[in-house]
């Protein structure tokens, strides 16, 4: 029954899939409609499975494991932790197919897990500065809003996932949250 409430809301089709067999894939990979990132935690069986079902995948060279916390992306454009290498950035950009840009939300390098973002819009850290917010948004050409999910949790990014049709959050977000988050990523 979840599944199917995820499939409805986010408009998308299920894979069941893992990375170095762990399910904790919004943490451990980053992605747009081009591709996905990951770390080299990623283990040829699973990175031969994704590239079977489609996906283009590629394993980021870095000390850094979690790439869905350091890379906010959508299909325009992609912001990322200043802690990854030139090396990481060009294989990130060619995989997602986005202009790449290096910088953090709120003085967070975390920006993947400090924001989320569709190509409709973006919602980030609370605390993110007046200059962060615009570059987000010219970064990723979409409007850029800050908020909180999960009763309170500034780093939205850990607390939902979102495409352009729909967003599951944590079953703790307060109404006005998910007011605030419909209307951030371009859903009203």
């Amino acid at each position: 029954m979840r599944e199917k409430a995820v499939l409805d809301a986010l408009d998308v089709q299920a894979v069941r899939a893992s990375i170095n067999r762990s399910p904790l894939i919004g943490v451990l990979a980053a992605g747009n409609t081009n591709g996905l990132v990951t770390s080299n935690l990623l283990e040829e069986g699973e990175e031969r499975f994704l590239g079977e079902i489609g996906i283009n995948v590629a394993r980021i060279p870095s000390r850094h494991t979690a790439m869905g916390n350091m890379v906010l992306t959508n299909d325009k454009g992609a912001l990322v932790s200043p802690d990854l290498s030139a090396e990481a950035l060009e294989l990130i950009g060619e995989t997602l197919g986005v202009p790449i840009e290096q910088g953090t939300i709120a003085g967070i390098k975390n920006v993947g897990a400090a924001g989320v973002a569709t190509n409709k819009g973006a919602l980030v850290h609370p605390d993110a500065s007046s200059e962060e917010l615009k570059a987000v948004g010219e970064i990723l050409q979409v409007p850029v809003d800050v908020g909180t999910a999960c009763g309170g949790v500034k780093y939205v990014g850990v607390c939902m996932i979102a495409n352009s049709h729909g967003a599951i959050t944590g079953e703790t977000t307060t109404g006005p949250e998910l007011g605030r988050i419909e209307s951030a990523l371009g859903f009203i």
